[in-house]
């Protein structure tokens, strides 16, 4: 963040009324902010000024905001991304959270919603960040909170910062079966508005990544009316 201590915020919008709407509610509640119309300006855009923040429409001139997320991922995986569209379909909400999104918010909708929302996924995020001091092992995993980064038999594993936390609490809860709101509280925080689905798109994701056999889950256990567990180690 600069010197002056305002989180910065790039809209990435084509079209331009919704743009500078979005823009000077921002700059009035005492956001930094940067503008760009289509994907290729905006990672230009990411990469010359590093915003805390990036609000991301998904239908864009030139590329979909789906491929923006995943590039601004790879560029640097703690930036909150906060979809706002009007594609409100549920496969959109999945793939824009699947692929790393904090937070999503469907066109029509209230500015000052959208101001609280980016201040309450900037207060989590920078919190979990914070608690961040140890190393967590379980089951051949090895969970490095320092680094941010996931081990499985010394190899990193690419993991996106939600997947990171949800397995951080499945490991700091070994044996124990967690109801999906309870791990939306733990990963998303408390204050999140979002659908319970997320959490089993999330989970699917890791067992792909984590298990042996993603069919036959060893680590990450479903329990049937409840949520999942993470296997306590014998």
């Amino acid at each position: 963040m600069d010197l002056d201590n305002r989180n910065h915020v790039l809209i990435v919008e084509d079209d331009d009324h919704i743009r500078r709407f979005i823009a000077i509610n921002l700059e009035g509640s005492g956001f930094e902010v940067y503008e760009a119309a289509e994907g290729e300006t905006a990672l230009k855009s990411f990469e010359a000024h590093r915003p805390d923040v990036v609000v991301l429409d998904i239908m864009l001139p030139d590329f979909d905001g789906f491929e923006v997320c995943e590039r601004l991922r790879e560029i640097d995986s703690e930036v909150v991304i906060v979809f706002l569209t009007a594609r409100g379909q549920d496969l959109d909400k999945i793939k824009g959270l699947e692929l790393g999104a904090d937070d999503y918010i469907v066109k029509p909708f209230n500015p000052l919603e959208l101001t609280a929302r980016i201040r309450t996924v900037l207060r989590r995020t920078r919190k979990q960040r914070e608690s961040h001091h140890a190393v967590l092992n379980a089951g051949g995993i090895r969970l490095d909170l320092t680094s941010n980064k996931l081990y499985k038999q010394d190899e990193v594993i690419e993991v996106t910062p939600k997947e990171f936390l949800m397995v951080k609490a499945f490991m700091e809860n070994p044996d124990m079966a967690l109801s999906r709101n309870e791990l939306l509280n733990l990963v998303w925080g408390e204050d999140f508005i979002g659908d319970t689905k997320t959490v089993d798109v999330h989970v699917r994701k890791l067992r792909e990544k984590l298990e042996k056999d993603s069919s036959k889950p060893e680590l990450i256990e479903t329990v049937w009316g409840v949520g999942y567990r993470w296997r306590k180690e014998d």
